[in-house]
């Protein structure tokens, strides 16, 4: 027998089996007899019967909030384009248009079409493609089973065994289908089955349901689509790819036809499929002929709409669109499993609303400036330019922009220097970034670390250069040598005794390292990690000295998240970037939380603010902190690294932290000897960082930051060493052992032997690490004579002999025994004076008619 002869054979079977099954099913009341069809039947009911309709595969949305507090699209994901849409937003043309093409007897028949069923028998068993026959019921059951097991695969290659066990040429998979469809009919409403057909259906690649087929291919929705253009995505799905309507140059879609009088007839299959349908439409009185007439008439003219896919149409905005698509991928990532990265599943398929934290004035802002100050490519440097901006006290990001174009395109990122898919603002795996050395922003850990181990703002420490500083304690990785290692203040300045608010103001490489002398480098490290601060590769914060200094590596959105933890009276809050996640149901899915611990006691935030505010009034930010408007109370440090490769302004009001960078992506380049239009590019962070916080200060406005207690302004009291009459160099050894600093302040008149300390001020008790003055003796003091009892010859003999200069005076006295003695001395007796000063003395003389003799001081006799 032929294989043709065996084919006809088998269809009679099928086709009579898939009658009594169908007719059964869908009559119930129809009495079958027979032991075949009996058992055939009891066949048929033993399969599958339920059908579970697993969420549809749709594109998820990044959402932003304008300055009129609308929500407008950054950017979509997806792997199948699809918005699903309620029955009311579909054009009455497309419902209409898809039961006249593909089942004109839906709204009769119980889940199956009978006719059209045994004809798709005929194409099965001769073996040709599955074609006509299926039910509009039967194609849902079809998209269904293809939607729960692709999205069920975790592979390439377990999706297309999933697809093509759910398109299987066999009658076994057809009796399911059947079956599957005979159950819908049960449970749901012909509107609901349609709607949701129309939801799944495949338009072409990568498009599903008729909302976003009406976008794509005629930038319009599905409730606003004409009748023509309505007809011709109808078409689109009995032959997606065949009449797909963004291939103009397609052969099989009819690309170079032409009509009867030789005009270009565009997508003349898609035509033609179309106006079958219109036909269709028309017979089954769903139109007028004058509507029909006119539809027919119009050519096939799509507008092509490209989806927003991926950041790259957010713009200015992608690099915080990429941050929230990988915050996505990584926080809602079961690490349980390997195979399939969750978040990222549900990014592309889940059809989530993301509601993002983005404000867009600061940001536009933001992207301004960069724009305006720092170029996206310069000849022989490869510069970068950031700024990051985060709420304080929720650490929700406001701004994230840097100067590049964002792609992930090879290719595109080989065109120039201009494009880069690394998110230089985040950490390695939110965007691949390693991040960069903050320089001197980092001090502001010391200082905090200072302040919490008891030290107090006005101590100073020993800040003159050294080349050698010796040990440092570190109680986590042991004693650290500074030996050899000598870093110089920016300024050249030699060092001095400085408090730690001078050290700040004027950002002193000697003052910091002199105070972590005092300090635990492991403390330090701690510190900062306790404020959110962490290497952008999570490798551990390196605790050497140089540290100290800014020289790991870290995202400046870690610094940001530090900056507004101080601001914030020591509360750090993690950065979040996403206010709130909906499906398309408008269920809420959590998203990931900021979390907020207490990282610095108020106190010491206060002390930390204090002097970073001293520092953005007066310091080096106040090159910054000066152009800000409106002014509000503010917060800042400057870094700028070795050779300034990276220079940086960070700072915070109470409501708003910012951090702004201009650096080297790769290389060595000297920014202070780099020019671009804008002036130097190392003083260009100090245009950028008051131009976005003068816009956040507008917005979020600011308040005063607290006060640090009187007991951490200045260090308790405690004893000065004497050091009077000591060398200078044994002095200055002595005031130093005890902790505090010196100061040479010339010569003075002493009485101490020449050449020793004559003067030290203060003496007695002094503040922790004060400055005690101290001043060389000339040794041309000594102690004044006492010449009190002397007649006046003896005395001024005395006082001349000894370099002095007398002044006598005179004073009437009664007692015999003082006069023509000296009865008193001015300065007095051990005074310490010099040689050539002048003494006063004061002699006896006795009154006249005193002492008993006649006539001498006695009354009148004679009257």
């Amino acid at each position: 027998m032929s294989d043709a002869a065996a084919g006809i054979l088998g269809f009679v079977g099928m086709s009579a089996l898939a009658g009594v099954l169908v007719t059964a099913a869908v009559t119930p009341a129809l009495a079958v007899t027979g032991m075949a069809a009996n058992n055939s039947i009891n066949m048929f009911e033993n399969l599958p019967g339920y059908l579970e309709i697993e969420e549809l595969s749709e594109k998820s949305t990044v959402l932003a909030k304008n300055g009129n507090g609308d929500w407008i699209e950054l950017a979509s994901f997806f792997d199948e384009n699809r918005e699903e849409v309620a029955w009311d937003y579909i054009s009455q043309y497309l419902k209409d248009a898809a039961v006249a093409g593909e089942d004109p007897r839906f709204y009769t028949h119980g889940g199956v079409d009978i006719q059209g069923t045994v004809r798709g028998a005929l194409s099965t068993v001769i073996g040709q493609d599955t074609q006509g026959g299926s039910s509009i019921t039967q194609q849902y059951v079809k998209n269904v089973l293809i939607n729960n097991g692709v999205s069920e695969a975790t592979t390439d290659e377990e999706k297309e065994a999933a697809y093509a066990a759910a398109t299987e040429v066999s009658a076994e998979r057809k009796l399911k289908e059947i079956r599957y469809a005979i159950s819908l009919e049960k449970k749901y409403s012909k509107d609901d089955i349609l709607r949701g057909y129309l939801n799944i259906a495949h338009f072409g690649g990568r498009v599903y349901g008729v909302q976003a087929a009406a976008q794509y291919y005629f930038g319009t929705n599905a409730q606003d689509l004409t009748l023509a253009q309505a007809a011709s995505l109808i078409a689109i799905v009995n032959h997606p790819e065949k009449f797909r309507l963004d291939y103009p140059e397609s052969e099989s879609n009819g690309a170079n036809s032409v009509d009867a009088a030789g005009e270009a007839t565009p997508y003349a299959a898609n035509k033609d499929r179309r106006d079958y349908i219109l036909q269709e439409m028309l017979n089954e009185q769903k139109i007028t002929q004058e509507a029909y007439d006119a539809a027919v008439a119009e050519p096939v003219t799509p507008k092509i709409s490209e989806p927003s896919t991926g950041c790259v149409t957010a713009k200015g905005h992608a690099f915080f669109c990429d941050y929230v698509a990988w915050d996505i991928r990584n926080k809602f990532d079961d690490p349980a499993t390997t195979d399939i990265n969750e978040g990222r599943e549900l990014l592309q398929k889940g059809g989530l609303k993301i509601y993002t934290t983005i404000d867009l004035v600061v940001q536009d802002e933001a992207i301004l400036a960069l724009n305006e100050n720092v170029p996206k490519a310069a000849d022989g440097v490869d510069v970068g330019g950031t700024v990051v901006s985060v709420e304080v006290g929720t650490g929700r990001i406001l701004a994230m922009a840097q100067n590049k174009d964002y792609s992930n395109d090879p290719d595109v990122l080989a065109s120039g220097k201009n494009y880069t898919a690394v998110n230089y603002n985040s950490d390695i795996d939110y965007g691949g970034s390693s991040g960069f050395q903050p320089g001197s922003t980092y001090k502001v850990f010391t200082l905090a670390e200072w302040l919490k181990e008891g030290h107090a703002l006005n101590e100073s420490v020993d800040a003159r250069f050294r080349e050698n500083w010796g040990s440092f304690n570190n109680s986590c990785e042991g004693t650290m040598s500074g030996d050899g290692w000598g870093p110089k203040n920016d300024d050249f300045s030699p060092g001095g005794y400085w408090t730690a608010v001078q050290n700040t103001m004027n950002s002193y490489n000697t003052g910091f390292v002199a105070m972590a002398k005092q300090l635990d480098l492991c403390g330090i490290a701690k510190t900062a990690e306790s404020l959110g601060v962490h290497r952008a590769d999570y490798d551990p914060l390196s605790q050497f000295p140089s540290a100290v200094l800014g020289t790991n590596e870290i995202a400046p959105l870690s610094m940001a998240t530090a900056f507004a933890g101080i601001a914030n009276n020591g509360t750090s809050c993690s950065p979040i970037a996403i206010d709130k996640i909906t499906k398309q149901d408008g269920t809420e899915v959590a998203p990931p939380k900021s979390e907020c611990k207490q990282a610095l006691t108020p106190e010491v935030a206060a002390g930390t603010a204090y002097a970073m505010r001293k520092t953005i009034e007066g310091g080096t930010a106040a090159a910054s902190g000066g152009r800000t408007n409106p002014w509000v109370p503010m917060i800042g440090k400057t870094g700028t690294t070795d050779n300034a490769e990276a220079t940086w302004m960070s700072g915070a009001s109470t409501k708003v932290s910012t951090v702004v960078g201009v650096f080297n992506v790769t290389g060595h380049v000297n920014l202070r000897d780099t020019y671009f239009d804008a002036g130097q590019a190392a003083s260009l962070r100090h245009q950028i960082w008051p131009r976005v916080m003068s816009v956040a200060n507008a917005r979020y406005g600011g308040g005063d930051f607290t006060e640090p207690p009187s007991s951490m302004m200045n260090a308790p009291q405690v004893s000065v060493p004497d050091v009077l009459g000591l060398s200078p160099e044994e002095a200055q050894k002595a005031l130093e052992s005890a902790g505090f600093g010196w100061r040479m302040d010339g010569e003075v008149d002493s009485d101490k032997p020449k050449g020793t300390i004559g003067a030290q001020s203060p003496a007695g008790a002094a503040s922790r690490g004060a400055i005690i003055s101290l001043q060389v003796s000339r040794g041309n003091v000594s102690g004044l004579p006492n010449v009190v009892g002397m007649t006046a010859d003896e005395a001024e003999d005395t006082l001349k002999n000894a370099g002095f200069k007398v002044n006598r005076q005179e004073q009437d006295v009664t007692d015999p025994s003082q006069d023509g003695v000296v009865i008193s001395q001015s300065p007095a007796s051990g005074s310490s004076v010099k040689s050539g000063d002048k003494v006063e003395i004061v002699v006896g003389r006795l009154e006249i008619g005193n002492g008993g003799g006649p006539g001498v001081g006695g009354p009148d006799q004679g009257d």
